[in-house]
């Protein structure tokens, strides 16, 4: 079949999709990547037809939206954010999208564009979508994030509560985006978007791992299915291993990386971390969108630029990192304990599941630079961090994420031929 993949935002959103488009290629079929020309050349790399979408925006652009966001607490703000950003887009990306639907089979979305659903059942294609984190599935055994549902109600009261929060939550998000983009949706005839909790799709693939990250218990839309990770690495450089590895001298050290994480004073924020950091401790730091710089003599800490996750956690004695969907997956894989410190979205969310699971815990934003290194001697004093990352590591290698979304994807584009595919 002929599959258009379609997703936004900073890597987190983008090496998934690469690796469930390599492999839907690998089983046969023709697939084209259809994002911003940033990503063009990595999407290329991986053998990836791509197809641009507007805007044409560069890393200067990408970094100064990821810091507006930033600054905004709220996540339904943060969502309104992101449409006011894409407003004036919209017209072009959705004529963008119709050029090639006739010659389309199948569209898969990441779940921030549910407009894109509209644009595929104009032409009847089915429409599936990509979560890359599983609170955002509803069900009536847990509530939407940060809504509280008392333990103290009986289970029958308490599981009508929480369906009534997550159809609020539906309502909201609703109205926030449809505020934003309804005029361009109009003037494309394409509907208003609806339900984008509870029904964004007929089949959505939530790209973590099921034995780890799936509610235990918790009743869920058949429409969910949860495949295990996907994840893409871009190619490892014996250079920077080399380079890494004359610093260390082999052995394991800390690895901080914030990955997307935009920092209006780096310099500022890696000054207070230099003045806390024991000179007799080495750590490498990456530098991300944040772009930390390397300050002075200070030879026990090591500034990398861009390198691949699995590549650089290899040299980890434990990661330090913001709790992105992307990074928590590259730190599960590689089986060392975690420190997370979220500064925004889902990032809490992750935290939290990392503690749960047992490798690791959360530290505030605000103090990492002072309190980092008292952190990372607490995280190492507890051994079972250490036992409990291995375990979530081997776990994770038995899974096989592409090869399950790919089976799950062949699966919902016969049952929509047959009819069978719940609206």
């Amino acid at each position: 079949m002929r599959v258009i993949l379609t997703s936004h935002g900073s890597t987190g959103d983008i090496y998934p999709v690469i690796a469930l488009a390599v492999a839907l290629q690998k089983s046969g079929h023709q697939v084209r990547f259809a994002t911003i020309p940033h990503y063009k050349d990595e999407i290329e790399a991986a053998g990836v037809e791509f197809y641009p979408l507007c805007p044409n925006w560069e890393q200067a652009d990408l970094s100064y939206w990821m810091g507006r966001l930033q600054k905004i607490r709220t996540p339904i703000y943060q969502l309104r954010e992101i449409y006011v950003g894409a407003k004036k887009y919209i017209p072009d990306m959705i004529s963008r999208m119709d050029a090639i639907m006739p010659e389309t089979d199948l569209v898969v979305s990441s779940y921030l564009f549910p407009m894109n659903r509209g644009i595929a059942e104009k032409y009847g294609v089915p429409f599936a979508t990509l979560a890359f984190a599983p609170h955002v599935i509803p069900s009536p055994d847990y509530p939407p994030e940060n809504f509280p549902s008392p333990r103290w109600l009986g289970e029958t009261t308490r599981r009508a509560w929480n369906r009534w929060l997550w159809k609020i939550a539906n309502a909201v998000v609703d109205r926030v985006i449809n505020n934003c983009v309804h005029a361009e949706l109009k003037a494309a005839r394409l509907p208003k978007v609806r339900n984008f909790f509870s029904k964004p799709a007929g089949r959505v693939l939530v790209t973590v791992s099921d034995a780890l990250l799936r509610p235990p218990g918790a009743e869920i839309d058949p429409r969910f299915k949860f495949t295990g990770y996907c994840r893409w690495q871009s190619p490892e450089s014996p250079e920077i291993d080399a380079e890494i590895r004359a610093f260390t001298g082999g052995d394991r050290v800390p690895v901080l990386t914030f990955g997307s994480m935009v920092y209006e004073n780096a310099g500022a924020w890696m000054e207070r971390f230099v003045r806390a950091w024991p000179r007799d401790k080495k750590i490498i730091i990456q530098r991300g969108w944040a772009q930390f710089p390397q300050l002075g003599e200070d030879d026990h800490i090591k500034v990398i630029g861009k390198v691949s996750h699995d590549q650089l956690f290899q040299h980890a004695s434990a990661v330090i990192h913001h709790g992105g969907a992307g990074t928590t997956a590259s730190a599960l894989h590689a089986g060392v304990p975690q420190i997370v410190v979220p500064h925004i979205g889902d990032q809490q969310f992750f935290g939290s599941e990392v503690e749960r699971l047992g490798c690791g815990f959360r530290l505030s934003k605000n103090v990492w630079p002072e309190q980092l290194h008292n952190a990372l001697t607490r995280l190492a004093a507890n051994s079972n961090h250490a036992q409990r990352a291995k375990a979530v590591r081997a776990q994770l290698l038995s899974e096989n994420g592409p090869v399950t979304a790919v089976a799950e994807l062949e699966r919902f584009v016969a049952e929509h031929a047959r009819g069978a595919v719940a609206v």
